[in-house]
């Protein structure tokens, strides 16, 4: 049987809002008055309403999670790990899947989070005029994509220092002719990751003295599907590249089994990179620069945590989490041409 507050009062000798003082720890009610309360009520296995002290105090106990996939893993990942850390701290996790312009705009006009949300986390690279609006909620505010924003803790990677990793393990290796599958003008939602690492991609042929050909740029529209025919699409040039670095292991992948389709071998005939350390990349031998991905749902939540439970403390600007090269079975030695 359910235990009410009545019943506590009751059981104490005094009045229910004197029992709801004393639980929410507010002020005129004596410190033996509040301890007799609180002993009774553990005796009798109270434990008061979560929706009743929500009302009380304007708290939803729900964090809001902006995001413009669901589908797509580095996104499923985060917002994984982000429920995680919230349900284990007696919160929910409220999903606005924003996936298309239109969806977009619906959310930035209507604001439905507003007064539902005690904190919000944001999936998605904000504009200006995104990032005051959210601020106008007035509450903790934190973001997993896109760099340092007044009024957000920002948690990720240093995007170019990955990329970077990755075209000069192929450069060490040898390879001067390497291309790049990644995205351009289909970058959806002002996403910046395709930009920062192309970006990198470029000053580091730059920096080896290796001339850019855009032959061998192809966009994978960071999908499977698109890494197979953007690697077919390589391998149609008058000058193949010796060696591809895909933005994403999940274009990577893609690649992979447009090679094998073309009966080429990997590495000997072609070497590959990809991004993120995808669960599968090990099981495919995929050599790729590793992101702890499920970390930075994590680490998130935990800074929307603090701000919640302590009010006005000060929150990170920036948290940066670190990436690494982890070498696999496709990559390795350019070799001479007539061995290939």
């Amino acid at each position: 049987m359910t235990v009410s507050i009545t019943d506590v009062a009751k059981a104490a000798g005094v009045s229910a809002s004197t029992v709801s003082r004393a639980l929410r720890g507010r002020s005129g009610v004596s410190d033996e008055v509040r301890a007799r309360i609180t002993e009774v009520a553990a005796s009798l296995g109270y434990t008061a309403s979560r929706n009743a002290s929500g009302l009380a105090s304007r708290r939803t106990f729900t964090v809001g999670v902006l995001t413009p996939f669901v589908g797509r893993w580095f996104f499923g990942q985060v917002i994984d790990s982000v429920e995680k850390v919230l349900s284990a701290s007696g919160y929910d996790l409220l999903l606005y899947n924003v996936g298309s312009d239109e969806a977009r705009d619906r959310f930035f006009t209507a604001m439905p989070a507003r007064k539902r949300v005690d904190a919000l986390l944001s999936l998605l690279v904000l504009t200006d005029d995104e990032a005051a609006a959210l601020r106008s909620m007035e509450v903790p505010l934190a973001a997993v994509v896109g760099g340092p924003r007044p009024g957000f803790a920002t948690v990720g990677i240093d995007d170019r220092a990955g990329a970077r990793l990755a075209v000069r393990h192929l450069i060490n290796l040898g390879h001067r002719r390497i291309g790049l599958i990644g995205t351009g003008p289909t970058a959806p939602m002002h996403w910046t990751t395709p930009i920062e690492r192309r970006r990198a991609y470029l000053e580091t042929l730059a920096e080896a003295g290796l001339a850019f050909d855009p032959e061998l740029e192809a966009d994978g529209d960071y999908t499977v599907a698109g890494g197979e025919r953007a690697m077919t699409q390589l391998l149609t040039a008058v000058h193949p590249p010796t060696a591809v670095f895909a933005q994403s292991d999940e274009m990577a992948m893609g690649a992979l089994r447009a090679l094998r389709h073309h009966g080429l071998r990997v590495p000997e005939d072609m070497c590959l990179v990809g991004f993120d350390d995808h669960e599968l990349a090990e099981v495919a031998g995929l050599t790729t620069v590793a992101q702890p991905v499920a970390e930075q749902g994590t680490a998130a939540a935990r800074i929307l945590l603090d701000q919640m439970q302590n009010p006005g403390a000060e929150a990170p600007e920036f948290v940066e989490l670190p990436v690494r090269l982890v070498a696999r079975d496709t990559t390795g030695p350019l070799r001479a041409p007539s061995a290939r």
